[in-house]
């Protein structure tokens, strides 16, 4: 089986997963660019928040957090999504990393609204909608992220880093890490008029304090 060596080897591999067929503007259906992808899962990885651990990607769209992570050696990655077709791309995806000679691990699909999730895990990623369609969209992922897991990595705008913060406080949980990125939205719905708009996205790395 083909085993990853570096945070570069990981973004290639990240890099040739399939995206949305048709990205869903309400949804705010983006995917995570490969580089931010792989430079928060090495960490995480390094960090002793992969290998071996049970991971849920909430709101997992076509998969590359999770996938990352099995990737990584994960023991099990549960890909929780509403959206048929962007699990079914997931699905793809999943088979991709499989035909070239990586070990996927264990996997589960939960197609539905991630409020009705309820299965522990060791550690959750999640890149939720950023609230700008739906206000208070992310509240609701990070949320169920600190009732599945003491450990949680998630993606947010960082105009709303004070009241990301805040939540996470009054949930008992302390910002270990805090990576910062210009996230690359490429042209993929029809609303856009330029090829690309690059946003300013904050992931936080939330532990359970003891």
């Amino acid at each position: 089986m083909n085993k990853i060596g570096s945070k570069k080897a990981l973004e290639m591999v990240l890099s040739r997963l399939k995206g949305f067929k048709e990205a869903k503007v309400r949804d705010e259906q983006y995917i995570t660019p490969a580089d931010i992808a792989s430079e928060v899962l090495w960490k995480a990885y390094f960090n002793s928040d992969i290998e071996d651990k049970v991971i849920a990607d909430l709101g997992s769209g076509t998969g590359i957090l999770g996938i990352g992570c099995l990737v990584l050696g994960a023991r099990k990655v549960i890909f929780v999504e509403k959206d048929s077709a962007a699990m079914e791309i997931c699905r793809q995806n999943l088979e991709i990393l499989k035909s070239e000679g990586y070990d996927a691990g264990r996997s589960m699909f939960i197609e539905g609204d991630v409020k009705d999730f309820c299965e522990r895990a060791d550690c959750v990623f999640t890149n939720p909608p950023f609230g700008t369609k739906k206000k208070h969209a992310d509240k609701e992922f990070l949320l169920k992220a600190f009732e599945i897991s003491n450990m949680t990595y998630s993606f947010h705008k960082s105009s709303t880093n004070e009241y990301i913060i805040d939540i996470s406080r009054k949930n008992g949980f302390e910002i270990r890490e805090r990576f910062c990125f210009k996230f690359l939205l490429k042209n993929t719905m029809k609303h856009h008029t330029k090829g690309k708009k690059y946003i300013d996205v904050s992931c936080f790395v939330f532990e359970k304090n003891n």
